[in-house]
């Protein structure tokens, strides 16, 4: 998401520094890629603030482990504004709650936001919420059942991670090697 750009942009910054002092093209410059309605999900509770799981109220995101009741309990308590839903993207400009909903309802169900729009323009934002709490917990159900089995199986998990651990000694050693050979060690 867009909120991670500026650690890519670090390691823009050292591959380019790197490549240069050392007049090679070793490291590849990394490019962002933030594409589509939700590049930067927003607190269920301030539109204003990013959605962060160091805010203190559990109420101002959505967990994947969350339960569909607790999923949809926290849509319907997501803040709005007084006003029906927006009829067009100009309406949206000024309602930062109210764009972070209908943003993250575009991102899961594959519209633009302007399908979006003229799905729900008019209608109460409880018609709304009700059809992005039972999209979220379509989407985040099977995950969240994935992430709640695996995490019962200890076992498999410490041997994906040992697994990953091998192959990532092997990839840094390789990498290692070939940086050293490039600084003259």
């Amino acid at each position: 998401g867009e909120d991670q750009k500026q650690h890519l942009e670090l390691c823009r910054d050292i591959a380019q520094a790197f490549n240069r002092f050392y007049n090679i093209e070793y490291f590849p410059i990394p490019e962002p890629v933030i594409t589509g309605n939700a590049t930067r999900v927003m607190s269920l509770k301030d539109g204003s603030k990013k959605m962060s799981k160091s805010e203190l109220s559990d109420l101002s995101r959505i967990n994947l482990t969350d339960s569909n009741d607790e999923i949809i309990n926290k849509i319907k308590k997501a803040k709005t504004d007084p006003l029906p839903m927006p009829s067009n993207l100009e309406e949206l400009k000024n309602r930062p709650e109210a764009k972070n909903l209908i943003g993250i309802y575009s991102s899961l169900t594959d519209l633009t936001l302007e399908n979006s729009i003229n799905e729900f323009s008019g209608k109460n934002f409880s018609d709304f919420k009700e059809n992005l709490s039972q999209v979220l917990v379509d989407k985040l159900q099977p995950v969240s059942t994935e992430i709640k089995k695996l995490l019962s199986e200890e076992s498999f998990l410490d041997k994906i991670l040992l697994d990953g651990a091998e192959k990532a000694d092997k990839i840094a050693t390789n990498k290692i090697k070939k940086i050293h050979e490039i600084v003259g060690f």
